[in-house]
């Protein structure tokens, strides 16, 4: 199945693409076009993030845009059409296609997976098993009713001054499953929610909107609220009324990268049984060694700190007990060793937590492994990381220190076997050769899967990286 779709020979329709593998669904951020530009083949119309990143879609033919389907910050379903394009400007031949009529999802029987075949950015959507039926046609709504839906978007959140869209007829209100089943858990009633979805489709949103203020909402406006839906409710305006407790707390929808992290978590946490160690070292010859390699010609252009020289410890750590390197096969029920290392580092972005990885990290020198960190994090804080980016880790190291804090017990990255946490590098007192003197000291943890990693393969490990720290020459002679 491909991304676009032609629905006469003069109109085109680009759907969402799988950005990356095997995702539903990606928010728009940003668009570059507008109705009535001209467009050219693989020019880049809109910028979607999914659950792994931000992407920027290109479109596959030339024209001119005709309608964006979305606005900016809608959460859009793979497979459906998001732009349409007049590939024969000028042309009288055939009309524009019109957006696809209200109806109303229904779950349909679940079929076996089909393949899907690559096309311009990931892959193409697999067959949507959800079929859908018409909807019958519905009459005006009295007027009162439009007073009725506007004191229930006031309730909702969404103002009482907004413009209005054609609403869905009296009967079942318009809601995805998984939506209609957070309804029925916060108790709120699908008729008193007024959609500010497409077509009249009842959001996520909606329903928090609505659940938010209902304990706080007085008699009058609730019984107004429960009168028929109207032909023309209000939809959300640029920013929420003043309502009672409204100050108190702020909903904000787990989607995008959030969503994918707290799914990540959850899953490692309760699938492989974590242990942690600790260990406390004296780093300060290994901050000598840094500051030195910053005035080696052989390190110009490239930034050089502690996390490189601690990315290095541990790949020397892991080169000489391989077998920490390594995937539990659940299915299988095989242990999986690695004889690469893709290199993870946890990086904090505007979009949230995400953790690239460096390829083939094992085979790179000094300098590349450099290169590498410094192009792994400004791409990360740029929102531009790729999916294939964070694909594939093996091992990952985490800088809590660069937030003052000492050190933590850090979760796997799903599929991984062991995460090293750096703690902050301070000034304290510590016996030095029978002497107590100030010393650069920091606090390392190493989490790992108890299943893959025993406790005395564990424990070396993190003493080989403490090791090499203390003194950095072990980098030579245990290479």
């Amino acid at each position: 199945m491909t991304t676009m779709t032609q629905t006469s020979a003069r109109f085109r329709e680009f759907k969402m693409p799988d950005v990356g593998e095997g995702l539903t669904e990606a928010e728009i951020l940003k668009w570059f076009v507008q109705p009535g530009d001209t467009v050219t083949d693989g020019q880049v119309v809109c910028e979607v993030e999914t659950a792994k990143a931000a992407v920027e879609l290109p479109i596959p033919f030339d024209g001119v845009v005709h309608e964006l389907r979305f606005p900016e910050g809608t959460t859009v379903d793979v497979g459906q059409v998001i732009i349409t394009v007049d590939v024969a400007p000028g042309s009288d031949d055939a009309v524009a296609p019109a957006a696809d009529p209200v109806q109303e999802p229904v779950e349909a029987p679940a079929e076996e997976p089909k393949g899907r075949t690559p096309v311009l950015v990931g892959y193409g959507v697999a067959e949507s098993s959800t079929k859908r039926r018409p909807r019958k046609g519905a009459s005006a709504a009295p007027e009162a009713a439009a007073v009725a839906a506007a004191v229930q978007a006031e309730l909702n959140g969404h103002g009482s001054a907004a413009p209005v869209v054609d609403a869905p007829p009296a009967g079942r209100p318009l809601a995805k499953p998984p939506v209609r089943k957070l309804a029925k858990d916060l108790g709120i009633d699908l008729a008193t929610v007024v959609p500010t979805g497409k077509d009249g489709i009842i959001t996520r949103e909606d329903v928090h909107a609505a659940a938010a203020p209902a304990a706080e909402a007085s008699p009058a406006p609730a019984s107004l609220a429960a009168a028929p839906q109207a032909s023309e409710p209000a939809a959300a305006p640029a920013e929420a009324p003043a309502a009672v407790g409204s100050a108190r707390e702020t909903r904000i929808p787990v989607k995008g990268v959030r969503k994918a992290i707290a799914q990540a978590m959850v899953g490692s946490a309760f699938t492989a049984p974590h242990v942690t160690e600790f260990v406390t070292v004296d780093v300060t010859r290994t901050m000598k060694l840094v500051a030195e390699l910053k005035e080696d010609k052989e390190m110009a252009g490239v930034r050089v700190n502690p996390l490189l020289i601690i990315a290095k410890a541990l790949l020397v750590a892991i080169k000489r007990n391989p077998e920490v390197n390594a995937a539990w096969d659940e299915a299988n029920q095989e242990i999986v060793q690695k004889h690469y290392v893709n290199l993870g580092i946890a990086a904090a972005t505007p979009r949230g937590l995400i953790v690239p990885n460096i390829k083939d990290a094992h085979d790179k020198t000094l300098p590349q492994l450099a290169a590498a960190l410094g192009e792994l994090v400004t791409t990360a804080r740029d929102g531009k990381t790729s999916p294939a980016a964070m694909a594939g880790g093996t091992v990952t190291i985490t800088n809590v220190g660069v937030f003052g804090v000492d050190t933590g017990t850090p979760i796997l990255n799903p599929g991984e076997s062991a995460i090293l946490a750096v703690g902050a590098i301070k000034l304290q007192p510590w016996v030095h050769k029978g002497k107590v003197k100030p010393r650069q000291v920091t606090t390392l943890a190493l989490s790992f899967d108890h299943r893959l990693v025993d406790g005395e393969l564990g424990s070396k490990v993190l003493a080989d990286v403490a090791a090499i720290l203390e003194q950095p020459k072990r980098l030579i002679t245990w290479a």
